[in-house]
């Protein structure tokens, strides 16, 4: 997830402010935005959401053509576009539907939202509103005037007594069902109320006042306090007085009120708008179902590449094993857990094949060769034995008769031809033991055992030489022919220790070590011999060709002694492999159990 988004950031971006001017459009057109209501600025956003729609279309579809080209084309094969398509398809055409049902069914719910019932409900109960606060108010003025009636009555009664200037007006606040009543002068200062002490007093506004200081008709007072309703008149009977009276609306008329004109206003400005609406619901609607729909192929793309990949790998390796190609891998992708598994499960496979074919070739060469040197062996000893007869009748013939200088060289002669003739007696048994390589005989046998033999054995060779045995396991026990193994193990050691001394030829004073590794796991057992000889440097990259029989880099070897050890091997059940490094070389022996 963190590499998609990462991947497609600059579109997501894109997206985001495509949404965004959407939605800002939308509130625009119900007047809910930052932007003012004008024609103007909702020509600037429609214009802006066209420009980001076709912005936002071209990346998705050069990151569709991207991904299909990285991820599809390249693998050739025609199931993996139909999954797309089909994947595609599947995802658009229910986006579709629901986004034509959608807007229908915002369309529908708009007209209903505008049924002429609900703008008459919508007009009467602002008019209900609106006629109590008139009411409210106008109740104010007409009450005012009898209250001031009264007062204009009573001028000699009340003779500006207090205590019945106060009980006159609270007597008056009670019949006439108002909450405050004030004799006021020029000053709007109070000189008679009905408030307690603790409670404000609140003087008309200036204007109100001069508005009634020639006129003996009373002013209503309209919106002076969001939730008071007041009037104001001149007392004829009295001099430069006036009566001032607030009545309180209900606490909660006047946010009811302003709720109810701003509903009204909101109202008719969808219902003035509702085309824009409509259109600016659509954008939003695309924008977000072209992100789906963008996120789906992107998903599916991802997927069945990962999926058709593997299959393609599994069927391009398939074909190459069936012209005859085995040194095919099946590439290990990222992919599901089972085709990972059977992507290795192939690999191992081919490895397998390919083991038995090199074992088949193996034994095929080593017949062939085999019967070669049958026929070598044949051959070359027949006229070795009346070689060797001709030597001695010669040597006993003429021996005696020649003198002591002549005799020497004589005989000195005799001696090299008696050696070449060891030399090729050696090499006919080698021959011979080479093609008449018995079958192995497996019973169990101790490796352990087997190693430190061979290895105290050939240490008497060079005692300079540092061989360090390391095994986890004293007693390492396998399945196997006892002489045959002893000779892969003697054979192998002994040419360690050769390629030391040869090396000492040339490089005097570094330490001559080899290591050797014995180790059991659960499906194998792994044997390496690690030494700081010649190693393998003027085979260059052909180390396998030193298996092959009488291919041999010593002066005086036949050439057959790791095609032997390698025969031995193979007829165990293992495979033997030769690593060169910089100091030395490496052989690594692996028998499976």
């Amino acid at each position: 997830m963190h590499d998609f988004i990462k991947k497609n950031i600059y579109l997501i971006f894109l997206f985001i402010i495509t949404l965004s001017v959407g939605f800002l459009t939308f509130l625009t057109f119900i007047d809910k935005s930052p932007l003012e209501l004008s024609s103007k600025n909702l020509q600037y956003l429609l214009i802006l959401n066209i420009v980001l729609l076709l912005l936002l279309f071209i990346f998705i579809f050069l990151e569709i053509k991207k991904a299909i080209k990285n991820d599809i084309d390249k693998d050739g094969l025609k199931s993996n576009k139909k999954y797309i398509t089909y994947f595609a398809l599947f995802t658009f055409i229910p986006s579709l539907l629901i986004s034509i049902f959608s807007l229908f069914l915002f369309s529908f719910a708009l007209e209903k939202y505008f049924d002429k019932k609900v703008t008459t409900v919508v007009n009467n109960s602002y008019e209900l509103a609106r006629n109590y606060v008139d009411e409210v108010r106008n109740k104010i003025q007409s009450e005012i005037v009898l209250i001031a009636f009264d007062l204009n009555k009573s001028k000699k009664f009340l003779n500006d007594n207090e205590r019945e200037y106060s009980r006159f007006l609270q007597t008056q606040k009670l019949i006439r069902g108002v909450n405050e009543i004030h004799i006021i002068d020029l000053e709007k200062k109070l000189l008679f109320s009905t408030l307690g002490d603790n409670e404000p007093y609140i003087p008309p506004v200036d204007e109100a006042l001069n508005l009634v200081l020639d006129d003996d008709r009373p002013l209503k007072i309209i919106n002076a306090f969001e939730n008071r309703s007041a009037a104001i008149m001149r007392l004829q009977n009295f001099k430069d007085r006036f009566i001032y009276v607030v009545n309180y609306l209900d606490k909660d008329i006047s946010r009811y009120l302003t709720e109810f004109e701003e509903a009204i206003n909101f109202y008719y400005t969808v219902e003035e708008k509702s085309t824009g609406i409509k259109i600016s619901f659509a954008i939003i609607y695309i924008i977000v179902v072209s992100l789906l729909l963008f996120i789906s192929i992107s998903i599916a793309i991802r997927f069945s590449s990962r999926f058709f990949r593997s299959i393609n790998n599994l069927i391009l390796a398939s074909t190459s094993i069936g012209e005859g190609n085995l040194d095919i891998k099946v590439p290990e992708v990222k992919t599901d857990k089972d085709l990972e598994i059977l992507n290795k499960n192939f690999n191992q496979m081919i490895d397998r094949l390919k083991d038995q074919q090199d074992k088949l070739i193996i034994n095929e060469r080593h017949e062939a060769w085999g019967s070669l040197a049958r026929k070598l062996a044949h051959e070359i000893k027949n006229p070795l034995t009346p070689i060797q007869l001709t030597i001695d009748r010669l040597k006993n013939k003429y021996s005696n008769d020649l003198d002591e200088k002549d005799r020497e060289n004589f005989e000195e002669n005799l001696k090299i031809i008696n050696n070449q003739i060891k030399q090729i007696e050696k090499l006919v048994n080698e021959f011979s033991d080479f093609a008449r390589m018995p079958k192995p005989v497996f019973q169990k046998n101790n490796l352990v055992t087997l190693i430190k033999d061979n290895i105290q054995l050939l240490q008497e060779l060079d005692q300079t030489i540092k061989i360090d045995f390391i095994h986890n396991n004293q007693q390492l026990f396998f399945e196997g022919d006892k002489e045959q193994l002893s000779r892969v193990f003697l054979n192998l050691i002994k040419n360690s220790i050769e390629s030391i001394q040869q090396k000492d030829e040339k490089v005097s004073d570094f330490n001559k070590n080899i290591t050797i590794e014995l180790n059991e796991f659960d499906s194998h057992i792994s044997l390496i011999i690690n030494d700081n000889g010649v190693g393998f440097k003027n085979l260059n990259n052909n180390i396998k060709e030193i298996l092959n029989p009488y291919f041999t880099t010593k002066k005086e070897g036949t050439g057959l002694g790791l095609s032997i050890v390698n025969k031995i091997i193979n007829d165990h059940n293992g495979n033997i492999e030769f690593i060169s490094k910089a100091d030395g070389a490496i052989i690594k022996i692996i028998f499976s159990k």
